[in-house]
Parts: C-alpha cells; structure tokens; sequence
C-alpha cells in the first residue's frame, strides 16, 4: 500500500503531493514499482497535527482520486479518514477501500456508513485524536489491549454487516517505542483475530529514533522492520517507499516456500 499524502504538514512527505501533477507523478511511481493499493489521506496524522474542517479534507482527497482513477483506472484506492462523509463521497468516485485510523470510534457514523458502502475496512488501534494521543500512551499491557480493542471493534464492525476487515496495531499512535517494539515482537498474536494484518511502520519515530536519525534516513531501518512485520504475519505492507517494500515480499515469501 502506496501512502499519496494531500497534506502540507504529514511527519515525512507533507507538501509533496499537493498539486495534480506531482500527485499523478508519485500514483505512476507506486503503481509502476508494484504497489497493490494506493492510501490517499487528507487529514495529517502525524503527533501533534492540527485539526482541519471536513470541506478541507473533501477538497483535498476528492481531486485526487479522481485524478488518479481517470489516469490510472484499474488502480485500487484506500480513503485514509476517519469521517463517514469524506469516506462516502471518496467510495462514490471511486475508491474501492476506507482506512480509519480511529476504528470507528472518531466517528458515531462510520461503521454503520461503511457497512452501507460494502466495502473493505481497515481499522488501526489509536488512542485520543492526532492532537492528544501522545498523552495517552499508558497501557497494563499494551498487546493484550490492542488486540481487545481489536474483538471489540471487529464485533461492532459485524453487526454493521462489514464483511472484509483488515486490522492495523498503528504503530506511532498513542504509544512510546517500548510499546510498538512490544506490539512487533507480539504481532502473530494477532493472527487470532482471523483478519488480514496491516503493518504501518514506514518511516516511523520507533525506527528513527532508535537509531539516532531522521526519518529521511530511516528507509533501511523501515525495510528492517517491514521484513520482521512480514515474518510475523503482516498481509500489507503501508509504504512510502513501494520498491523496496515489494522486495521485501518477494524476498520473504521464498523464504516461506523454502521453509514449507
């Protein structure tokens, strides 16, 4: 999954892709180096980010698409919101999948609306809202938690008859490294759930801070972590770099064959 960022202000491509033409430039270069989807998000969610209104976001997302699709349409897109209405309006123009980072909870709407849309559903494990969450990285036992969280919010997702659900830890969001380093080591844990498992580590401080660098530099350390994400039965890799996150699958999957 290719991340097309529409923002000024994301932690490590915002205000690269703000304008039709490098958007459709960067669609090319992810579907060209194998990306299976593309994850277009309007809404920064990066620590700290602020709050933009809806009409912004719709603004953002909406030319996007449709920008994409009319260029490249047999490419599958994911709406990166947590706003049943930008979700709805992104699925009528054609994007095939919604990715909520709050798992229905930022919206009372979203579940029942997604359920409506009967389409695949990607929900991830955060806290608070990007602006609060790093106040709220405290946990008894992060792993355990996530993963209730997790049957709680698949049983709500069912009863809204969403059929294709697909679970994201959200490494970052709402939790210090300690904990997303715990949530890797665990992430076969969540095979439990009998859903696809979405690894989002692209990038993140978990990696660049461990290391002493930036995130500019972290695409080695990404790779590193997107191999043990995969080892551990990751299904999806969320990517800011597709070529080297598609050599990882490929590379892993021998591996598996071999072993099998």
């Amino acid at each position: 999954m290719g991340i097309i960022n529409v923002t000024p202000d994301s932690f490590y491509d915002g205000g690269i892709a703000t304008t039709q033409q490098t958007i459709l430039y960067q669609a090319a270069q992810m579907l060209e180096e194998g990306a299976t989807f593309l994850d277009i998000g309007g809404y920064s969610s990066r620590p700290g980010a602020d709050e933009i209104s809806e009409t912004e976001e719709l603004h953002r997302v909406i030319p996007a698409i449709r920008g994409i699709l009319k260029e490249f349409p047999e490419a599958l897109i994911s709406i990166d919101t947590f706003r049943s209405t930008v979700a709805k309006k992104a699925i009528e123009v054609g994007a095939a999948v919604v990715n909520d980072i709050s798992a229905g909870k930022l919206d009372p709407e979203m579940l029942a609306t997604v359920g409506k849309l009967q389409v695949p559903y990607i929900m991830m494990h955060m806290r608070g809202t990007p602006k609060t969450m790093s106040k709220h990285a405290d946990y008894e036992n992060v792993t355990r938690e996530v993963l209730f969280y997790f049957s709680e919010q698949i049983a709500a997702a069912r009863s809204q008859r969403i059929n294709d659900i697909i679970v994201d830890p959200g490494f970052g969001f709402a939790k210090n490294s300690a904990h997303n380093f715990e949530l890797l080591s665990m992430l076969d844990l969540f095979k439990t759930l009998e859903v696809p498992i979405l690894g989002g580590l692209s990038r993140k401080s978990m990696i660049y801070k461990t290391l002493e660098s930036t995130a500019e530099k972290a695409l080695n350390g990404t790779t590193s972590l997107n191999t043990v994400a995969l080892l551990k039965g990751a299904s999806i890799l969320r990517v800011h770099d597709v070529k080297e996150a598609v050599e990882c699958i490929t590379l892993t999957q021998k591996l598996h064959v071999h072993g099998a």
